[in-house]
């Protein structure tokens, strides 16, 4: 079936008793150990490094994405899986796949039990990832979770503890796990992908500011403020939020900085309805709508057009392509 390389990253699954809470402790071999391996797969281990997801940085997942190429450069690779803590899971696997260009899979996948828990969901959460990374193509980047197979892009967390940890609140998944198979419902659609980027000295700073009832534009212009090259604003409803807080949005990409809407309902796409600092004044005001992208994710969408130039416009355009939009071409220069 296949020649698969596990990274290892950390989490919930490498996770042991520390004391007074669990933390990331094990490395990848141990991980490994707790799992049965499908029939007629050969694994590789590469020990990445071994945090707690919620310590990652854009300088640990951008460390992932150039072991993720230099993985897939072996042509007798047929397939990754990364072994990953659940709470930032939906960014690092979007970041990955905003790069992906290949038939052969990447499945990230983790745990909701520590790694020596009677009853831990690791061992099959690992078994499914590597049945998937060794049965699919074609696909993208995955997420193998509790029987169930969702592509990177729109799946979120949807339940802190909950075995059943991931959804795509927003569509369907891509297929489900079972009897030693791999049923595939639906083939996701995604853009081509992005050139591989840099890895600057310094990765530039994006933010998210959520609004709220009495929200004002502080949080945004300290953003700003800060150094931030990008910010995610996560308003209500369809997004929206107040005048005062469009009229931030437009000082803020006056100086050049990329600003994308999303919202903080759970499902739904970010719509142009309402004025008086709707969803309408925000778009006016030069915010970019996320469609279907919660926080997290239209973070890393951010994130890559940031990474790819520091020219405005083109950010924009980047941005846009990420989110999966048509872009039209450049206008020539003469």
């Amino acid at each position: 079936m296949g020649r698969i390389v596990v990274i290892s990253t950390g989490g919930t699954i490498a996770s042991r008793w520390q004391g007074s809470g669990f933390a990331a402790d094990a490395d990848g071999q141990e991980v490994m150990a707790t799992a049965a391996v499908p029939a007629g797969i050969t694994i590789e281990v590469v020990d990445l490094f071994s945090v707690n997801s919620p310590r990652l940085t854009t300088a640990h997942q951008l460390t992932l994405l150039r072991t993720v190429h230099e993985v897939l450069a072996d042509p007798d690779v047929d397939g990754i899986v990364v072994t990953h803590g659940t709470d930032t899971l939906e960014e690092s696997a979007f970041l990955v796949d905003l790069y992906h260009d290949d038939p052969r899979p990447v499945v990230f996948t983790g745990a909701q039990l520590p790694l020596d828990a009677e009853d831990g969901d690791g061992p099959r959460n690992l078994h499914d990832a590597l049945l998937t990374a060794a049965r699919t193509r074609g696909l993208g980047v995955l997420v193998a979770f509790d029987g169930k197979v969702y592509a990177a892009r729109g799946t979120v967390k949807a339940h802190t503890v909950d075995a059943d940890a991931f959804a795509d609140p927003s569509g369907p998944r891509i297929g489900n796990i079972g009897f030693g198979k791999v049923s595939v419902l639906r083939h996701p659609e995604r853009p081509a992908a992005l050139p591989l980027p840099g890895v600057p000295d310094v990765p530039p700073r994006v933010d998210m500011v959520m609004h709220h009832a009495d929200g004002d534009p502080l949080l945004l212009n300290a953003a700003v403020e800060a150094g931030a090259q990008g910010v995610v604003l996560v308003a209500t409803g369809a997004g929206n939020a107040t005048p005062e807080v469009a009229s931030a949005v437009a000082a803020a990409t006056a100086r050049g900085v990329l600003v994308a809407l999303t919202t903080r309902v759970h499902s739904g796409p970010v719509a142009q309805i309402y004025t008086h600092g709707g969803g309408v004044d925000l778009v006016a005001a030069g915010a970019v709508p996320t469609g279907t992208l919660r926080a997290g994710q239209a973070r890393i969408a951010v994130l890559a057009a940031a990474l790819a130039t520091t020219d405005a416009a083109e950010r924009v355009r980047t941005l846009r392509h990420a989110l999966g939009e048509p872009v039209p071409a450049e206008p020539a220069r003469v």
